[in-house]
């Protein structure tokens, strides 16, 4: 008992130095960066407001949200906390800027993250259909996947293209170069990550896998997963030159031998540092490699940001 105590009070010193190392980073280095000054004024519209036959896909810095269909998703005030990782509706994610979204889903087509299990797949293909109906150049990243310890959903592929086939841009390495005013009526990019099936081919309604990695790494310290995500997107090239999505994650996550579990307090230890992440990206030259950025309970600061560095890449500024 006495060994678990020590080990709680020494992780909770770590946590507190890492907080504080990202708090003076901030003090120091300030989260000004090209765009930064930009607020969109209807964040609903915000690609249609930054010109689609200006805007190229792979100029775009996507607002994504991590684990986005699990607003309702266990028991509130019982189980909710321990998986919730949004708090608004998929619609209301999309209306706040979100553009890529994170939907995992069992074998009985219910979204889930891990043993949890919400609403149906429908629910957030109704919402998704909702807001492509009342918007008109808006491009959505649909990220879908058979949540780990879970089989693929029964002919998958085939509900999704019978539900959103007109939407659907097909696979093809010449999408990242093209403006998004080429890219339509086509409104969304759905990227199709089974565990059991086939992966999606060449020419396919749906993207496989390899088209949007990342490098995400399981810890609950904010300056760790800071630094690691500054790493690893270093690692990758520019936007320019890329064919495929890149996530950086600004979230942490909860661990099992930690007394705090609930996913908001935790991610509250890195959720501010979204703009702190962009201006570090530039003081280590590696802003043009930024792309798809996601946060857990997405706000409209942390849309901004991303809408302001986009506007700074189509105006020459970043």
């Amino acid at each position: 008992m006495g060994a678990q105590c020590s080990k709680q009070v020494t992780r909770r010193k770590l946590i507190a130095e890492e907080k504080k190392t990202l708090r003076e980073l901030e003090k120091s280095c300030g989260c000004n960066f090209p765009g930064s000054d930009h607020h969109p004024t209807d964040r609903k519209n915000w690609i249609a407001g930054l010109n689609p036959e200006k805007i190229h896909i792979n100029q775009i810095v996507w607002p994504g949200t991590h684990d986005s269909g699990t607003n309702k998703i266990g028991i509130r005030m019982i189980s909710r906390p321990f998986a919730q990782c949004q708090s608004l509706s998929i619609y209301k994610q999309l209306v706040l800027g979100t553009r890529l979204l994170d939907i995992r889903v069992n074998e009985n087509r219910k979204v889930c993250h891990g043993i949890m299990a919400t609403y149906s797949i429908d629910v957030v293909i109704k919402d998704v259909k909702k807001f492509i109906s009342e918007t008109e150049s808006e491009i959505i990243i649909l990220e879908i996947r058979t949540e780990f310890g879970h089989t693929d959903p029964p002919e998958f592929e085939k509900y999704l293209e019978e539900k959103l086939g007109e939407y659907l841009v097909h696979q093809d390495d010449q999408v990242f170069n093209k403006t998004v005013a080429e890219i339509l009526p086509k409104r969304i990019i759905c990227i199709w990550k089974p565990r059991n099936s086939d992966p999606p081919k060449p020419g396919s309604p749906f993207w496989s896998s390899g088209y949007l990695k990342d490098n995400w790494i399981d810890t609950d310290l904010p300056a760790t997963k800071f630094e690691s995500n500054l790493k690893y997107l270093g690692q990758q090239p520019p936007v320019s030159s890329r064919k495929y999505f890149y996530r950086v994650e600004n979230t942490v996550t909860p661990q099992a031998d930690n007394p705090v579990l609930c996913v908001k307090p935790v991610t509250n230890r890195i959720h501010g540092c979204g703009r702190l992440f962009i201006a570090q990206c530039f003081a280590k030259n590696i802003a043009d490699r930024l792309q798809v950025y996601s946060t857990d309970f997405i706000d409209e600061d942390f849309v901004d940001a991303c809408v302001g560095l986009t506007w700074a890449r189509i105006e020459g500024k970043a």
